[in-house]
């Protein structure tokens, strides 16, 4: 329920009665939401994890009734959005005080939450942000430290629709604002250089989401000339440790969730595992070198210019590498043997086969949606040959093949959410739900754009598959770097 949380309050704000019905366990996630959305006593009742559903409602009903029957108190009449101070200076003291006021931890003691948790950090030590050092770090920038971050373009991809040029950027998932020189604070604190700062910058135009609930990790990738500029890392061991830049600029996002959007963990962050991609962000580049001819990099393919700088951010919980080893890639290429050219029913034909076909019985297996996919050059080289001459072409051949009978798509979980219990409208037929036959072919991903490729990495033939519709951010999210030079 605390999704509806804006729609409630809109609903209150109108005069109408509203009761708020989620689980015990998420009290305090529901009262966060209420005061980001303006209504901070919006009444609650709770439901439960494991009753099933009529002696869940009998439990729940009289009380809903009761708080939507009964007059407001005073209090419960008040509104106002929770608007804490954001003092310029934080502590004051020795360099070595400051580094122990940074490292601080809140006991929370909440039902999903065992351990003490960071205030200001990811966890990790960070660089004290000293004024010098961040004078320092505005340097990167070209705009003022008290300019309050706004869009510098239009934006897709966003939760809540699009953002038009000159909206404020609300950090998640308080709905905060931010200044530049905040965000300099930030990159300071994750270690960045000033000429990092740019980037750093547009990755605040995400918002930087981290899902109130599932297991969103945080991924960027940055298109364009200033990846090299930088020294990023876009070839072998891109996604692991080791290089300042990819490192830096990754922690960023989560140094920015919790620091400008509020965002805070057994509150309103509830994911029960987590993700791996968050614990020191995960940011690399794209290889706009080993791009086949005509294939876009990211920056193009997102209407901007060849020579502009950009950087995609988006949110998935799932992280796949293709399941084949390095040599049974090459026994297929090579000369049609192994199990991948056995399953594909091209064993002992030499030549380029697609490696798509082999991936496709498992690409949908446990979620439907658009994926990102990162392809070494190899792959992307050997795709082209096969006569895939641009990443559209993928994207059309991924969609047609992504149908499956209405029999078997019944048997997902997301689609009795999508499809409104089923009572409504199937995008593809026009028809209703229940009127379509059992064979009739339903298509996985709503439209070939939902998916996305980057050419990155080493040579030794892995295939990488990352969620990319999941959470908050899609492929769209693509931001302007050199709007922030």
């Amino acid at each position: 329920m605390w999704g509806q949380l804006p729609y409630i309050a809109k609903l209150e704000k109108a005069g109408i009665p509203t009761v708020a019905v989620d689980y015990p366990d998420q009290e305090e996630l529901i009262r966060q939401e209420a005061l980001k959305n303006g209504v901070p006593e919006v009444r609650t009742v709770h439901a439960s994890h494991t009753l099933a559903g009529p002696a869940d409602v009998d439990n729940f009903i009289q009380p809903m009734l009761e708080a939507l029957t009964q007059p407001l108190t005073e209090k419960e009449k008040e509104g106002g959005k929770w608007a804490p101070p954001q003092p310029r200076v934080l502590f004051e003291g020795t360099l070595d005080e400051a580094q122990t006021f940074y490292q601080q931890t809140r006991d929370m003691r909440l039902p999903l939450l065992n351990a003490p948790v960071a205030i200001y950090t990811d966890g990790l030590p960070i660089i004290v942000p000293t004024e010098e050092r961040v004078r320092e770090m505005l340097k990167g920038t070209s705009h003022r430290p008290d300019e309050v971050i706004t869009y510098p373009r239009d934006v897709l991809g966003l939760r809540g629709g699009p953002r038009i040029k000159g909206d404020l950027v609300r950090f998640q998932n308080m709905g905060w604002t931010a200044t530049v020189e905040k965000v300099a604070i930030i990159a300071v604190m994750a270690g960045c250089k000033p000429q990092d700062l740019p980037v750093v910058l547009a990755i605040a135009q995400s918002e930087c989401p981290t899902g109130a609930q599932g297991a969103s990790g945080q991924l960027i990738c940055v298109s364009g000339p200033i990846a090299k500029e930088i020294g990023m890392n876009y070839q072998c061991g891109l996604l692991d440790s080791g290089t300042p830049a990819n490192s830096t600029i990754g922690r960023t996002y989560q140094l920015m969730a919790l620091n400008l959007g509020g965002t805070v963990k057994g509150v309103n962050r509830l994911s029960d595992f987590g993700n791996p991609t968050n614990a020191a962000g995960t940011c690399f580049a794209e290889n706009m070198d080993a791009l086949p001819p005509g294939w876009k990099g990211l920056n193009e393919e997102y209407g901007f210019k060849k020579d502009e700088s950009v950087v995609m951010v988006w949110t998935g919980s799932v992280l796949k590498m293709g399941n084949f080893p390095p040599g049974g890639y090459r026994a297929l290429q090579k000369s049609g043997h192994g199990g991948v050219a056995r399953r594909l029913g091209v064993k002992g034909i030499p030549g380029l086969h697609n490696l798509l076909e082999y991936m496709c019985p498992y690409i949908w297996a446990d979620r439907e949606g658009g994926y990102t996919f990162l392809l070494i050059p190899q792959i992307a080289q050997d795709l082209y040959d096969y006569g895939f001459k641009s990443k559209e072409d993928i994207y059309e051949w991924l969609y047609q093949h992504s149908f499956e009978p209405l029999r078997d798509y019944r048997n997902r979980a997301q689609p009795d959410l999508s499809t409104n219990g089923w009572m409504g409208i199937e995008s593809t037929s026009g028809k209703h739900w229940k009127e379509l036959p059992d064979d009739y072919m339903v298509p996985l991903v709503d439209d070939p754009y939902d998916n996305c490729i980057i050419v990155c990495g080493g040579t030794t033939e892995h295939l990488m598959m990352l969620a990319g519709r999941r959470g908050g951010l899609s492929p769209h999210a693509v931001f302007s770097i050199d709007a922030w030079r």
